[in-house]
């Protein structure tokens, strides 16, 4: 997929907020491998996205053809085996972040790029929506040079055409140990759909992405 077809796509669906703040919170990780899936034997790939609250992200990525998993987790922080509460306490450095594998063959990394700018604001900085802090940034972690090039090409791009109001802050980086979160937050809105939270928040918002995106999505 060209630049030109994700700045068309991204400009043809419009942006929206991310959700607000999860409520749940635990003190200790039911995964502290922080390792990244074993990946290469299937010829799957990864990629790593930041943009607010992770329950919302995991949800819109999840429901795509050719991502394989959405695994919420945290990044981009000093502290090892980071827990929730810490995490939301903004003092770990880590962002709420979605891990990604998924299958070359059936989905690129461009159209992956489409959905995380095209699903959240990527205008304000260290912010989605209610969620303030350094963890709902906007971010986008590289595990390749390839994909770094081809983020800072698209949002060098989305910039130059004037997609957004105001100037993109997605900050573009190399991926770092990705820790899972607590397995409370894991396919939370599959599992809760009927809470307020995700009938009131997460819904309308993958109501419409799924209508953008109706070609893209799993069957």
């Amino acid at each position: 997929m060209s630049v030109k077809a994700v700045v068309i796509g991204i400009v043809s669906f419009g942006w929206f907020y991310s959700c607000g703040s999860p409520a749940q919170q635990s003190n200790k990780p039911d995964n502290q491998n922080g390792t990244e899936q074993n990946v290469m034997s299937e010829k799957l790939d990864t990629a790593t996205f930041g943009s607010g609250c992770f329950w919302c992200t995991e949800a819109i990525f999840e429901s795509l053809e050719g991502v394989v998993s959405a695994t919420s987790g945290y990044m981009g922080g000093q502290k090892p085996n980071p827990t929730y509460k810490e995490v939301c306490s903004g003092t770990t450095g880590h962002a709420e972040v979605v891990q990604v594998v998924y299958d070359p063959k059936k989905i690129t990394y461009e159209l992956l790029l489409e959905a995380f700018w095209a699903s959240h604001d990527p205008t304000t900085l260290n912010r989605q929506g209610n969620d303030v802090g350094t963890q709902y940034r906007s971010v986008i972690f590289c595990h390749n040079v390839q994909q770094q090039t081809i983020a800072k090409e698209i949002k060098a791009d989305l910039i130059s055409r004037g997609v957004f109001d105001q100037l993109i802050v997605t900050e573009i980086t190399t991926a770092g140990t990705f820790y899972p979160a607590e397995s409370y937050h894991q396919e939370y809105y599959e599992l809760n759909g009927s809470e307020p939270y995700c009938q009131f928040v997460i819904r309308p918002k993958m109501e419409k992405f799924k209508k953008a995106f109706s070609d893209r999505l799993k069957k």
